[in-house]
């Protein structure tokens, strides 16, 4: 269910660029352009890490929903394939995580994993 359902949201995120904009909310924050979906982005990254402090797990789970949404609203409008972070993820599953972040350096802000 996991991977399958995230690659299904973002084909149907790709597919709503042609749908028209009353009818779609995605087409709407797509039409918005990168800094508009990089917004909404933020604003869910704080509900998630709220509701993951002090809210119950239906409410974390809702978030988290919203949160993997517009990430994938986000790579679309900037062209980013999700399926090529997909392969960033699996090469990063190759070894531990302290030393994949080893191996990339103290420079690299944004790029923790697990």
């Amino acid at each position: 269910m996991s991977d399958d359902v995230l690659s299904r949201l973002a084909a149907t995120i790709r597919a709503r660029r042609e749908e028209a904009a009353e009818k779609s909310y995605t087409r709407q924050l797509l039409d918005g352009g990168p800094e508009r979906c990089a917004k909404k982005l933020g604003e869910e990254a704080v509900e998630t890490v709220i509701a993951g402090a002090c809210q119950s797990d239906d409410a974390l789970r809702a978030e988290a929903a919203d949160l993997l949404y517009h990430l994938l609203v986000l790579l679309e409008v900037r062209d980013v394939a999700f399926d090529d972070v997909l392969a960033v993820l699996e090469s990063r599953t190759r070894q531990s995580g302290l030393a994949e972040k080893a191996a990339r350096g103290s420079g690299e802000a944004g790029q923790a994993s697990g």
